[in-house]
């Protein structure tokens, strides 16, 4: 199915725009876990298994596994949330961005090696670095716009023709590059205006929002600034604060009440 299809059902299915960071870490794992042969993989998919269905989407970031030769158990990650919980989708936190048989080849890993559903892209360096995944029509293109850090306003800020670059990048991603309604745009909850801004230009294209918890980003002005006017189009992000909420046996569990609690705080300003 359909990226973007299976995005709306979930939306609707769990009632969330809760998107759950797996970025392990296995200095924070609990103590249980800690030297396991498999512990990446067993913390991973007992968060999964604990949060399935409050849930629209998992996002791994691709560093965290790699830093520890642990791609393989990525693989194996995602198609245990695919196989165990299909209404799901898998975005690939990878930002990759390059040109002609090297962006080919990052399509490939991102969609044919991990199965993900969507991928993160760096789009600065054109649209032709970007087309080989545009036109994987079933796949979510999620494409950098303005991201949370604090240094994203010494480049995404400055004036291009009487606008900010970001601004360029949300218009013609929206209005060039969407011709298969699989575009989606990153823009961070640290910055509540220029999301607002994004949401005004693209309509009801669909933005991922990392920056909450940890980072500062504040929820509600998240929803009310970035929500569509169906109160859906949003995908926030929280990883450290539902992957680390518990340090105990039932860390999964502290998990599942972690994503809840986000879950219910961000439908009050829906």
């Amino acid at each position: 199915m359909h990226f973007m299809q299976t995005l709306q059902q979930a939306w609707t299915r769990n009632n969330s725009l809760v998107c759950v960071g797996l970025d392990p870490e296995p200095s924070k794992f609990p103590t249980h876990l800690k030297g396991r042969p498999d512990a990446v993989f067993e913390f991973c998919s007992a968060i999964v298994d604990a949060t399935a269905d409050l849930v629209c989407t998992y996002k791994p970031q691709i560093a965290h596994f790699a830093a520890l030769r642990a791609e393989e158990t990525l693989e194996r990650l995602i198609v245990h949330i695919h196989a165990k919980h299909p209404g799901v989708p898998v975005i690939l936190d990878a930002k990759r961005g390059d040109i002609g048989s090297t962006a080919q080849h990052y399509v490939t890993e991102a969609f044919d090696r991990y199965g993900a559903d969507a991928v993160t892209i760096n789009p600065y360096l054109g649209r032709d670095s970007v087309q080989p995944f545009l036109d994987r029509a079933d796949k979510g293109v999620i494409l950098l716009c303005h991201t949370s850090n604090p240094g994203a306003a010494d480049l995404q800020d400055l004036d291009v023709g009487s606008k900010p670059l970001y601004q360029h990048v949300a218009q013609i991603v929206a209005r060039d590059w969407n011709t298969h309604g699989n575009c989606a745009l990153v823009t961070g909850a640290t910055w509540p205006e220029q999301l607002a801004e994004v949401r005004a230009l693209v309509g009801d294209v669909p933005l991922l929002v990392p920056g909450i918890g940890a980072q500062g980003g504040d929820v509600e002005a998240v929803v009310r600034h970035g929500r569509t006017s169906a109160g859906t189009g949003l995908m926030i992000n929280s990883s450290r604060a539902i992957l680390y909420a518990g340090h105990g046996h039932d860390f999964a569990q502290s998990a599942r009440q972690a994503t809840m609690e986000l879950r219910d705080t961000i439908n009050r300003y829906r």
